[in-house]
Protein backbone atom coordinates (compact mmCIF):
# COMPACT_ATOMS: atom_id res chain seq x y z
CA UNK A 1 0.00 0.00 0.00
CA UNK A 2 1.33 3.88 -0.63
CA UNK A 3 1.55 6.13 1.30
CA UNK A 4 -1.47 8.08 -0.51
CA UNK A 5 -3.24 4.87 0.27
CA UNK A 6 -2.85 4.57 3.61
CA UNK A 7 -3.25 8.27 4.70
CA UNK A 8 -6.34 8.44 2.89
CA UNK A 9 -6.79 4.93 4.85
CA UNK A 10 -6.17 6.91 7.90
CA UNK A 11 -8.82 10.17 7.08
CA UNK A 12 -11.56 7.55 6.26
CA UNK A 13 -10.95 5.87 9.47
CA UNK A 14 -11.07 8.39 11.37
CA UNK A 15 -14.30 10.17 9.82
CA UNK A 16 -16.00 7.16 10.33
CA UNK A 17 -15.27 6.65 13.77
CA UNK A 18 -13.24 9.63 15.82
CA UNK A 19 -15.38 12.33 14.33
CA UNK A 20 -18.70 10.60 15.66
CA UNK A 21 -17.17 9.81 18.49
CA UNK A 22 -15.81 13.63 19.10
CA UNK A 23 -19.57 15.19 18.98
CA UNK A 24 -20.77 12.90 21.57
CA UNK A 25 -17.66 13.30 24.48
CA UNK A 26 -18.34 17.02 23.42
CA UNK A 27 -22.29 16.60 24.37
CA UNK A 28 -21.19 14.84 27.66
CA UNK A 29 -18.18 17.67 28.51
CA UNK A 30 -19.97 20.59 27.61
CA UNK A 31 -22.44 20.32 30.49
CA UNK A 32 -20.18 18.70 32.90
CA UNK A 33 -17.11 21.41 32.73
CA UNK A 34 -20.08 24.13 33.25
CA UNK A 35 -21.24 22.07 36.60
CA UNK A 36 -18.05 21.40 37.89
CA UNK A 37 -16.85 24.92 37.43
CA UNK A 38 -20.10 25.97 39.35
CA UNK A 39 -19.24 23.83 42.18
CA UNK A 40 -15.98 24.75 42.38
CA UNK A 41 -17.42 28.04 43.20
CA UNK A 42 -15.27 29.41 39.84
CA UNK A 43 -16.32 31.36 36.75
CA UNK A 44 -18.51 29.01 34.44
CA UNK A 45 -15.86 30.28 31.65
CA UNK A 46 -13.24 28.61 34.02
CA UNK A 47 -14.51 25.05 33.06
CA UNK A 48 -14.92 25.92 29.79
CA UNK A 49 -11.37 27.12 29.48
CA UNK A 50 -10.51 23.46 30.95
CA UNK A 51 -12.16 21.92 28.74
CA UNK A 52 -10.83 23.47 25.74
CA UNK A 53 -7.08 23.28 26.46
CA UNK A 54 -7.92 19.48 28.32
CA UNK A 55 -8.76 18.08 24.58
CA UNK A 56 -6.91 20.14 22.47
CA UNK A 57 -3.26 20.06 25.11
CA UNK A 58 -4.03 16.89 26.63
CA UNK A 59 -5.15 14.91 23.69
CA UNK A 60 -2.29 15.77 21.23
CA UNK A 61 0.62 15.77 23.74
CA UNK A 62 -1.05 12.93 25.75
CA UNK A 63 0.42 9.38 25.79
CA UNK A 64 -3.19 7.59 26.23
CA UNK A 65 -4.56 8.68 22.93
CA UNK A 66 -8.24 7.99 24.42
CA UNK A 67 -7.67 9.51 27.40
CA UNK A 68 -10.21 12.56 27.45
CA UNK A 69 -8.83 15.53 29.33
CA UNK A 70 -10.67 18.26 31.33
CA UNK A 71 -11.99 19.57 34.81
CA UNK A 72 -12.90 17.01 36.91
CA UNK A 73 -15.53 16.34 39.71
CA UNK A 74 -12.73 14.80 41.66
CA UNK A 75 -10.99 18.35 42.14
CA UNK A 76 -14.22 20.19 43.22
CA UNK A 77 -13.95 20.28 46.82
CA UNK A 78 -10.31 20.67 47.00
CA UNK A 79 -10.30 23.66 44.66
CA UNK A 80 -13.53 25.33 46.20
CA UNK A 81 -11.68 25.25 49.24
CA UNK A 82 -8.90 27.16 47.72
CA UNK A 83 -11.04 29.95 45.72
CA UNK A 84 -12.55 30.34 49.15
CA UNK A 85 -8.97 31.04 50.79
CA UNK A 86 -7.05 32.47 48.26
CA UNK A 87 -9.65 33.77 45.63
CA UNK A 88 -10.39 32.44 42.55
CA UNK A 89 -7.45 34.50 39.98
CA UNK A 90 -4.48 33.02 42.78
CA UNK A 91 -6.18 29.95 42.46
CA UNK A 92 -5.87 29.85 38.60
CA UNK A 93 -1.98 30.62 39.63
CA UNK A 94 -2.15 27.81 41.95
CA UNK A 95 -2.87 25.44 38.45
CA UNK A 96 -0.41 27.18 36.69
CA UNK A 97 2.28 26.15 39.13
CA UNK A 98 1.01 22.91 39.61
CA UNK A 99 1.42 22.37 35.62
CA UNK A 100 5.29 22.68 36.33
CA UNK A 101 5.53 20.25 39.06
CA UNK A 102 3.54 17.58 36.82
CA UNK A 103 5.98 18.72 34.39
CA UNK A 104 8.78 17.43 37.00
CA UNK A 105 6.90 14.29 38.05
CA UNK A 106 6.76 13.10 33.88
CA UNK A 107 10.38 14.31 33.30
CA UNK A 108 11.58 11.89 36.30
CA UNK A 109 9.40 9.09 35.02
CA UNK A 110 7.24 8.46 38.40
CA UNK A 111 4.15 7.39 35.79
CA UNK A 112 5.16 4.29 35.44
CA UNK A 113 4.43 3.15 39.23
CA UNK A 114 0.97 3.37 38.01
CA UNK A 115 1.46 -0.37 36.48
CA UNK A 116 1.87 -1.69 39.90
CA UNK A 117 -1.87 -0.76 40.48
CA UNK A 118 -3.78 -4.14 41.17
CA UNK A 119 -6.87 -4.75 38.13
CA UNK A 120 -8.83 -5.88 40.91
CA UNK A 121 -8.68 -2.08 42.58
CA UNK A 122 -8.65 -0.56 39.16
CA UNK A 123 -12.05 -2.40 38.18
CA UNK A 124 -13.69 -1.37 41.71
CA UNK A 125 -12.95 1.90 40.69
CA UNK A 126 -14.35 2.03 37.51
CA UNK A 127 -17.41 0.18 39.18
CA UNK A 128 -18.04 2.65 41.83
CA UNK A 129 -17.73 5.60 39.29
CA UNK A 130 -19.80 3.92 37.04
CA UNK A 131 -22.58 4.10 40.58
CA UNK A 132 -21.90 7.33 41.71
CA UNK A 133 -22.40 8.66 38.14
CA UNK A 134 -25.81 6.49 37.30
CA UNK A 135 -27.12 7.25 40.87
CA UNK A 136 -26.55 10.93 40.39
CA UNK A 137 -27.60 11.14 37.32
CA UNK A 138 -31.13 9.51 37.68
CA UNK A 139 -31.91 11.92 39.77
CA UNK A 140 -31.66 14.47 37.09
CA UNK A 141 -33.34 12.33 34.58
CA UNK A 142 -36.24 12.69 37.94
CA UNK A 143 -36.42 16.01 37.47
CA UNK A 144 -34.14 17.26 40.45
CA UNK A 145 -30.13 17.57 40.61
CA UNK A 146 -27.07 15.75 41.10
CA UNK A 147 -26.17 15.78 44.76
CA UNK A 148 -22.40 16.18 46.79
CA UNK A 149 -22.28 12.66 47.37
CA UNK A 150 -23.36 9.44 46.00
CA UNK A 151 -25.44 8.66 49.70
CA UNK A 152 -27.21 11.75 49.41
CA UNK A 153 -28.38 10.75 45.55
CA UNK A 154 -29.77 7.23 46.93
CA UNK A 155 -30.97 8.92 49.94
CA UNK A 156 -33.22 11.55 47.40
CA UNK A 157 -34.31 9.05 44.98
CA UNK A 158 -37.46 8.14 46.80
CA UNK A 159 -38.80 11.79 47.11
CA UNK A 160 -37.72 12.35 43.70
CA UNK A 161 -40.25 8.95 42.22
CA UNK A 162 -43.00 10.85 43.84
CA UNK A 163 -42.34 14.34 42.94
CA UNK A 164 -44.10 14.24 39.46
CA UNK A 165 -41.68 15.45 37.41
CA UNK A 166 -43.28 14.16 34.49
CA UNK A 167 -41.52 16.19 31.85
CA UNK A 168 -37.98 15.35 32.59
CA UNK A 169 -39.05 11.62 33.03
CA UNK A 170 -40.69 11.51 29.91
CA UNK A 171 -37.37 13.17 28.34
CA UNK A 172 -35.08 10.81 30.01
CA UNK A 173 -37.20 8.09 29.40
CA UNK A 174 -36.96 8.50 25.75
CA UNK A 175 -33.42 8.91 25.72
CA UNK A 176 -33.19 5.89 27.66
CA UNK A 177 -35.09 3.78 25.02
CA UNK A 178 -33.19 4.83 21.73
CA UNK A 179 -30.11 4.47 23.33
CA UNK A 180 -31.26 0.75 24.63
CA UNK A 181 -32.63 -0.29 21.48
CA UNK A 182 -30.69 1.73 18.66
CA UNK A 183 -28.01 -0.93 18.38
CA UNK A 184 -30.34 -3.50 18.01
CA UNK A 185 -31.55 -2.06 14.88
CA UNK A 186 -29.97 -3.36 11.57
CA UNK A 187 -27.53 -1.24 9.60
CA UNK A 188 -27.43 1.47 11.93
CA UNK A 189 -23.88 2.93 13.21
CA UNK A 190 -23.98 1.79 16.84
CA UNK A 191 -21.56 4.73 17.57
CA UNK A 192 -24.19 7.50 17.06
CA UNK A 193 -26.77 5.43 20.01
CA UNK A 194 -25.87 9.06 22.00
CA UNK A 195 -25.97 11.13 19.57
CA UNK A 196 -29.23 9.94 18.44
CA UNK A 197 -30.42 9.71 21.58
CA UNK A 198 -29.68 13.23 22.51
CA UNK A 199 -31.19 14.20 19.65
CA UNK A 200 -34.56 12.61 20.04
CA UNK A 201 -35.03 13.88 23.35
CA UNK A 202 -34.41 17.20 22.48
CA UNK A 203 -36.79 16.78 19.78
CA UNK A 204 -39.48 15.54 21.87
CA UNK A 205 -39.12 18.25 24.55
CA UNK A 206 -39.38 21.37 21.56
CA UNK A 207 -42.31 19.30 19.86
CA UNK A 208 -44.77 19.21 23.09
CA UNK A 209 -42.99 22.26 24.93
CA UNK A 210 -42.10 21.27 28.12
CA UNK A 211 -40.95 23.20 31.01
CA UNK A 212 -37.77 21.13 32.44
CA UNK A 213 -34.43 22.35 32.77
CA UNK A 214 -31.54 22.63 30.03
CA UNK A 215 -28.26 23.61 29.31
CA UNK A 216 -27.60 26.86 30.66
CA UNK A 217 -24.40 28.99 28.99
CA UNK A 218 -23.56 32.15 30.62
CA UNK A 219 -24.65 35.74 28.36
CA UNK A 220 -21.32 37.11 28.19
CA UNK A 221 -18.34 34.43 28.95
CA UNK A 222 -15.82 36.91 28.31
CA UNK A 223 -16.48 39.19 30.90
CA UNK A 224 -16.16 36.36 33.55
CA UNK A 225 -12.65 35.61 32.34
CA UNK A 226 -10.10 36.13 35.49
CA UNK A 227 -6.68 36.14 34.87
CA UNK A 228 -3.85 34.57 37.19
CA UNK A 229 -2.68 36.66 40.37
CA UNK A 230 0.09 35.62 42.45
CA UNK A 231 -1.19 34.19 45.58
CA UNK A 232 -0.76 36.03 48.98
CA UNK A 233 -0.19 34.71 52.04
CA UNK A 234 1.73 31.82 54.07
CA UNK A 235 4.52 30.53 51.24
CA UNK A 236 4.17 27.12 53.24
CA UNK A 237 0.45 27.32 52.45
CA UNK A 238 0.33 28.68 49.10
CA UNK A 239 3.24 25.49 48.62
CA UNK A 240 0.95 23.18 50.03
CA UNK A 241 -2.08 23.82 47.45
CA UNK A 242 0.49 23.65 44.84
CA UNK A 243 1.46 20.35 45.74
CA UNK A 244 -2.24 19.39 46.45
CA UNK A 245 -3.62 19.97 42.97
CA UNK A 246 -0.44 18.85 41.42
CA UNK A 247 -0.49 15.12 42.98
CA UNK A 248 -4.29 14.79 43.04
CA UNK A 249 -4.40 15.95 39.18
CA UNK A 250 -1.43 12.97 38.78
CA UNK A 251 -2.89 10.20 40.84
CA UNK A 252 -6.47 10.64 39.11
CA UNK A 253 -5.31 11.20 35.52
CA UNK A 254 -2.73 8.20 36.02
CA UNK A 255 -5.53 6.05 37.44
CA UNK A 256 -8.05 7.12 34.55
CA UNK A 257 -5.40 6.16 31.87
CA UNK A 258 -5.32 2.63 33.51
CA UNK A 259 -8.78 2.09 33.70
CA UNK A 260 -9.00 3.33 30.63
CA UNK A 261 -6.52 0.72 29.19
CA UNK A 262 -9.38 -2.09 30.25
CA UNK A 263 -11.98 -0.59 28.25
CA UNK A 264 -10.00 -1.16 24.91
CA UNK A 265 -7.74 -3.23 22.65
CA UNK A 266 -5.55 -0.25 21.51
CA UNK A 267 -1.81 0.84 22.40
CA UNK A 268 -1.18 1.37 25.80
CA UNK A 269 -0.94 4.28 27.79
CA UNK A 270 2.64 6.08 28.10
CA UNK A 271 2.29 7.06 31.20
CA UNK A 272 5.17 9.29 31.52
CA UNK A 273 4.22 11.19 28.94
CA UNK A 274 0.38 11.28 29.86
CA UNK A 275 2.05 13.40 33.40
CA UNK A 276 4.09 15.59 30.79
CA UNK A 277 1.05 16.45 28.36
CA UNK A 278 -1.19 17.04 31.83
CA UNK A 279 1.01 19.39 33.30
CA UNK A 280 1.39 21.13 29.83
CA UNK A 281 -2.49 21.68 29.91
CA UNK A 282 -2.13 22.82 33.55
CA UNK A 283 0.32 25.06 32.96
CA UNK A 284 -1.46 26.73 29.57
CA UNK A 285 -5.27 26.70 31.41
CA UNK A 286 -4.48 28.37 34.55
CA UNK A 287 -2.37 30.60 32.78
CA UNK A 288 -6.00 31.66 31.09
CA UNK A 289 -7.84 31.57 34.11
CA UNK A 290 -9.29 27.77 33.65
CA UNK A 291 -9.93 25.10 36.27
CA UNK A 292 -7.32 22.11 36.88
CA UNK A 293 -7.45 19.70 34.23
CA UNK A 294 -6.57 16.24 34.99
CA UNK A 295 -7.73 12.54 33.03
CA UNK A 296 -11.64 11.73 33.47
CA UNK A 297 -13.03 8.97 33.23
CA UNK A 298 -16.88 9.66 32.55
CA UNK A 299 -15.59 11.58 29.39
CA UNK A 300 -13.14 9.02 28.41
CA UNK A 301 -15.38 6.15 29.05
CA UNK A 302 -17.68 7.48 26.88
CA UNK A 303 -15.06 8.13 24.10
CA UNK A 304 -13.78 4.46 24.21
CA UNK A 305 -17.97 3.60 24.20
CA UNK A 306 -18.63 5.55 21.15
CA UNK A 307 -16.22 4.25 19.14
CA UNK A 308 -13.09 6.41 19.00
CA UNK A 309 -10.33 4.67 17.83
CA UNK A 310 -7.03 7.77 17.77
CA UNK A 311 -6.42 10.81 19.68
CA UNK A 312 -8.07 12.93 16.98
CA UNK A 313 -11.55 12.52 18.75
CA UNK A 314 -9.74 14.23 21.85
CA UNK A 315 -8.52 17.00 20.30
CA UNK A 316 -11.57 17.25 18.33
CA UNK A 317 -13.95 17.33 20.81
CA UNK A 318 -11.77 20.22 22.65
CA UNK A 319 -12.67 21.76 19.23
CA UNK A 320 -16.08 21.39 19.36
CA UNK A 321 -16.40 23.17 22.91
CA UNK A 322 -14.27 26.23 21.84
CA UNK A 323 -17.09 26.26 18.06
CA UNK A 324 -19.86 26.00 20.48
CA UNK A 325 -19.29 28.40 22.92
CA UNK A 326 -18.23 31.11 20.03
CA UNK A 327 -20.90 30.15 17.81
CA UNK A 328 -23.67 28.11 18.45
CA UNK A 329 -24.55 28.35 22.46
CA UNK A 330 -28.26 29.13 21.69
CA UNK A 331 -28.79 25.93 19.85
CA UNK A 332 -27.00 23.82 22.86
CA UNK A 333 -29.41 25.63 25.39
CA UNK A 334 -32.21 23.76 24.00
CA UNK A 335 -30.71 20.59 24.77
CA UNK A 336 -32.45 19.14 28.29
CA UNK A 337 -30.17 17.91 31.14
CA UNK A 338 -32.39 15.12 31.35
CA UNK A 339 -31.51 13.32 27.97
CA UNK A 340 -27.84 14.23 28.67
CA UNK A 341 -28.30 12.88 32.24
CA UNK A 342 -29.81 9.73 30.85
CA UNK A 343 -26.49 9.07 28.36
CA UNK A 344 -24.53 9.09 31.74
CA UNK A 345 -26.90 6.84 33.93
CA UNK A 346 -26.18 4.04 30.93
CA UNK A 347 -22.74 4.72 30.68
CA UNK A 348 -22.53 4.46 34.80
CA UNK A 349 -24.24 1.01 34.36
CA UNK A 350 -21.75 -0.15 31.86
CA UNK A 351 -18.83 0.48 34.28
CA UNK A 352 -19.69 -2.02 36.55
CA UNK A 353 -19.05 -5.12 34.60
CA UNK A 354 -20.15 -8.65 35.73
CA UNK A 355 -17.21 -10.13 33.40
CA UNK A 356 -15.11 -8.62 35.31
CA UNK A 357 -16.53 -10.06 38.87
CA UNK A 358 -16.58 -13.23 37.18
CA UNK A 359 -12.66 -12.94 36.62
CA UNK A 360 -12.07 -11.48 40.18
CA UNK A 361 -13.87 -14.22 41.62
CA UNK A 362 -12.17 -17.00 40.50
CA UNK A 363 -8.48 -15.44 41.22
CA UNK A 364 -10.13 -14.87 44.88
CA UNK A 365 -9.55 -10.45 44.34
CA UNK A 366 -13.34 -9.84 45.03
CA UNK A 367 -13.00 -8.60 48.46
CA UNK A 368 -10.13 -5.65 47.15
CA UNK A 369 -12.87 -4.56 44.32
CA UNK A 370 -15.50 -4.56 46.68
CA UNK A 371 -13.84 -2.44 49.30
CA UNK A 372 -12.79 0.15 46.35
CA UNK A 373 -16.48 0.39 44.91
CA UNK A 374 -17.65 0.65 48.30
CA UNK A 375 -14.31 3.61 49.27
CA UNK A 376 -15.37 5.36 46.01
CA UNK A 377 -19.12 5.44 46.40
CA UNK A 378 -18.87 6.32 50.08
CA UNK A 379 -15.86 8.53 50.82
CA UNK A 380 -14.71 9.51 47.26
CA UNK A 381 -12.58 8.38 44.51
CA UNK A 382 -9.06 9.01 45.80
CA UNK A 383 -10.02 7.50 49.36
CA UNK A 384 -11.91 4.65 47.58
CA UNK A 385 -8.19 3.62 45.79
CA UNK A 386 -6.30 4.09 48.83
CA UNK A 387 -9.05 1.95 50.33
CA UNK A 388 -8.77 -0.69 47.72
CA UNK A 389 -4.80 -0.48 47.59
CA UNK A 390 -4.60 -1.25 51.23
CA UNK A 391 -6.87 -4.16 51.24
CA UNK A 392 -4.85 -4.90 47.98
CA UNK A 393 -1.58 -5.27 50.26
CA UNK A 394 -3.52 -6.90 53.06
CA UNK A 395 -5.11 -9.21 50.69
CA UNK A 396 -1.20 -10.13 49.64
CA UNK A 397 0.18 -10.51 52.77
CA UNK A 398 -2.10 -12.69 53.45
CA UNK A 399 -1.62 -14.93 51.06
CA UNK A 400 2.47 -14.95 51.33
CA UNK A 401 2.07 -15.79 54.76
CA UNK A 402 -0.84 -18.49 54.11
CA UNK A 403 -0.76 -21.76 53.60
CA UNK A 404 -3.36 -24.97 53.67
CA UNK A 405 -2.18 -28.32 54.91
CA UNK A 406 -4.59 -31.18 54.74
CA UNK A 407 -3.84 -34.52 55.85
CA UNK A 408 -5.86 -37.65 55.25
CA UNK A 409 -5.34 -41.35 55.91
CA UNK A 410 -5.52 -44.52 53.53
CA UNK A 411 -5.54 -47.79 54.07
CA UNK A 412 -2.44 -46.73 56.53
CA UNK A 413 -0.56 -44.78 54.16
CA UNK A 414 -0.76 -41.07 55.32
CA UNK A 415 -1.50 -38.16 52.27
CA UNK A 416 -0.32 -34.91 53.58
CA UNK A 417 -1.34 -32.04 50.77
CA UNK A 418 0.43 -28.63 51.29
CA UNK A 419 -0.98 -25.77 49.06
CA UNK A 420 0.27 -21.82 49.11
CA UNK A 421 3.03 -20.15 49.81
CA UNK A 422 5.62 -21.62 53.13
CA UNK A 423 7.57 -18.75 54.73
CA UNK A 424 8.94 -19.48 58.03
CA UNK A 425 5.51 -17.91 60.06
CA UNK A 426 4.15 -21.42 58.41
CA UNK A 427 6.81 -23.76 60.32
CA UNK A 428 5.00 -23.91 63.43
CA UNK A 429 1.63 -25.32 62.34
CA UNK A 430 3.32 -27.16 59.40
CA UNK A 431 5.37 -28.72 61.93
CA UNK A 432 2.23 -29.60 64.29
CA UNK A 433 0.45 -31.45 61.54
CA UNK A 434 3.38 -33.45 60.39
CA UNK A 435 4.09 -34.54 63.60
CA UNK A 436 0.68 -35.81 64.82
CA UNK A 437 1.33 -38.57 61.71
CA UNK A 438 1.91 -42.01 63.83
CA UNK A 439 5.60 -42.84 63.63
CA UNK A 440 6.48 -45.68 61.28
CA UNK A 441 4.15 -44.53 58.84
CA UNK A 442 4.38 -43.98 55.10
CA UNK A 443 3.89 -40.99 54.21
CA UNK A 444 3.10 -39.20 50.60
CA UNK A 445 4.07 -35.43 51.21
CA UNK A 446 2.00 -33.72 47.92
CA UNK A 447 3.43 -29.84 48.29
CA UNK A 448 2.26 -27.50 45.73
CA UNK A 449 3.65 -24.41 46.33
CA UNK A 450 4.56 -21.82 44.65
CA UNK A 451 7.61 -20.29 47.45
CA UNK A 452 9.38 -21.87 50.40
CA UNK A 453 11.98 -20.25 52.11
CA UNK A 454 14.95 -22.11 53.95
CA UNK A 455 13.35 -21.77 57.07
CA UNK A 456 9.98 -23.91 55.92
CA UNK A 457 12.96 -26.03 54.00
CA UNK A 458 15.14 -26.91 56.98
CA UNK A 459 11.51 -27.54 59.09
CA UNK A 460 10.29 -30.72 56.60
CA UNK A 461 13.82 -31.94 55.95
CA UNK A 462 14.29 -32.67 59.63
CA UNK A 463 11.16 -34.09 60.05
CA UNK A 464 11.53 -35.91 57.29
CA UNK A 465 14.75 -37.36 58.99
CA UNK A 466 13.22 -38.23 61.87
CA UNK A 467 10.15 -39.75 60.50
CA UNK A 468 12.40 -42.11 58.61
CA UNK A 469 14.72 -43.44 61.58
CA UNK A 470 11.49 -44.67 63.42
CA UNK A 471 11.30 -46.62 60.05
CA UNK A 472 8.59 -44.84 58.35
CA UNK A 473 8.77 -43.90 54.78
CA UNK A 474 8.69 -40.29 53.31
CA UNK A 475 7.86 -39.63 49.29
CA UNK A 476 7.89 -36.25 48.28
CA UNK A 477 6.34 -34.92 45.48
CA UNK A 478 6.17 -31.50 43.97
CA UNK A 479 4.28 -29.42 40.99
CA UNK A 480 4.78 -27.33 39.69
CA UNK A 481 7.99 -26.14 41.23
CA UNK A 482 10.71 -28.42 42.85
CA UNK A 483 11.45 -26.01 45.57
CA UNK A 484 12.27 -29.11 48.05
CA UNK A 485 14.38 -30.81 46.01
CA UNK A 486 16.37 -28.25 44.80
CA UNK A 487 17.41 -27.07 48.19
CA UNK A 488 18.32 -31.30 48.52
CA UNK A 489 20.82 -30.64 45.97
CA UNK A 490 22.18 -27.68 47.18
CA UNK A 491 22.91 -29.10 50.13
CA UNK A 492 25.91 -30.94 49.28
CA UNK A 493 27.38 -28.17 47.21
CA UNK A 494 27.05 -26.43 50.56
CA UNK A 495 28.82 -28.80 52.66
CA UNK A 496 31.76 -29.24 50.12
CA UNK A 497 32.25 -25.10 50.05
CA UNK A 498 31.67 -25.04 53.73
CA UNK A 499 34.86 -27.99 54.31
CA UNK A 500 36.65 -27.55 51.37
CA UNK A 501 40.35 -26.84 52.36
CA UNK A 502 42.05 -23.59 52.11
CA UNK A 503 44.55 -22.78 49.45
Amino acid sequence: MSVHQRESSTWRLMLRTDLPASFVVFLVALPLSLGIAAASNAPLIAGLIAAVVGGIVGGALGGAPLQVSGPAAGLTVIVAGLVGQFGWPATAAITAAAGVVQLLLGASKVGRLALSLSPAVVHGMLAGIGVVIAVGQLNVVLGGRSLSSALANLAALPAQLFAGHWASLLVGAVTLAVLLLWPKLPKVPAVLASLVAVAVGTAVAAVFRLDLARVDLPADLVRELALPQLPTGSVLAVLGAVLTVALVASVESLLSAVAVDKLHDGPRADFDRELIAQGAANLLSGACGGLPVTGVIVRSSTNVSAGARSRASTVLHGVWILLAVLTIGGVLEMIPLAALAAVLVVIGVRLVSVGHVRRLWRHREVLVYTATLGGVIVVGLVEGVLIGLAAAVLSALYRLVHSRVRVVERDGEWLVGVQGSLIFLSVGRLVRELRAIPAGSPVVLDLHVDFMDHAVFEAINDWKTGHERTGGRVRVDETPDSWFHQSIRSRPRLRRTLHAPRG
